[in-house]
């Protein structure tokens, strides 16, 4: 069974995103879901997230722009059930190159062909840059599901309204006519507050069927895990942001991935 690739979006900056993708990629392979993270955000965070260094030639650009086979790309986290296939400097041009190209929305999807179908691998997460151009579309037509990382505050409601448009744009247009809105992840949630409670069942009124139950709570120490190359689970497995993650992949491997899964 090919592996199931979900593309963790937004178009802002800031919102958890790749806080997400990095500790959501290590819960699930800690459950023994065989998991692989692209790094398409040009900023490299997830890939810096994991303690390693954005280097030319090693990581998704040249894949990207050929179509060629990403599979040499992939790279161990050193972690059990977890790997990446890094961002790198050069990916910053891609969007550019991207658009003189034929049929440039699906070049990730073409490069990650055999990686879906022949490694064992059960879950891709893609990292998406924090805007709608090329990287991010790209991303898109090559996922079966869109996870939406939202802030909790009113301004972001109307950026998810952006994305859902764009998922129906991609899906009208035959770009990828399988894409679902697979999930919302309430992020840098402050259950002290009213707005981000009003937030929550304003989402939930619209997407109740989308919305995960488990919210991520603003904290210090998921900030602070990435300056040392580590998931929250390293830093600080006992904390309130390494427990809602846990939770989170658990709502996730339920939602995607109910097959029984041996532990290896």
């Amino acid at each position: 069974m090919s592996a199931i690739t979900l593309a963790i979006a937004n178009q802002k900056g800031g919102v958890g995103k790749t806080t997400t993708t990095v500790n959501l990629g290590h819960a699930l392979a800690a459950m023994g879901v065989p998991t692989l993270i692209v790094d398409m955000d040009p900023q490299a965070n997830a890939t810096s997230s994991f303690g390693m260094e954005k280097k030319s030639g090693f990581g998704v650009y040249e894949p990207l722009l050929t179509g060629s086979d990403l599979a040499n790309r992939v790279q161990s986290t050193g972690r059990k059930n977890l790997w990446i296939v890094p961002s790198e400097l050069d990916l910053a041009a891609a969007e550019l190159e991207l658009s003189q190209q034929d049929h440039y929305l699906g070049k990730l999807r073409q490069s990650l062909g055999s990686l879906k179908n022949n490694y064992g691998l059960k879950a891709i997460l893609i990292d998406c840059p924090p805007t709608l151009g090329l990287l991010s579309m790209n991303s898109l037509c090559s996922a079966d599901h869109l996870i939406v990382t939202l802030q909790s505050e009113y301004l972001a409601l109307e950026g998810l309204g952006q994305i859902v448009s764009v998922i129906e744009q991609l899906k009208n247009s035959g770009a990828n006519e399988n894409l679902s809105l697979g999930g919302i992840v309430m992020t840098m949630y402050d259950n002290r507050t009213r707005l981000s409670y009003e937030v929550w069942l304003e989402v939930n009124k619209h997407y109740p069927k989308q919305i995960f139950k488990t919210a991520i709570p603003r904290t210090v120490r998921l900030s602070e895990a990435p300056s040392f190359g580590k998931t929250i689970f390293e830093y600080d497995k006992q904390s309130p942001g390494a427990i809602a993650y846990a939770a989170l992949a658990q709502e996730i491997k339920n939602r995607f991935f109910s097959e029984p899964i041996a532990l290896g």
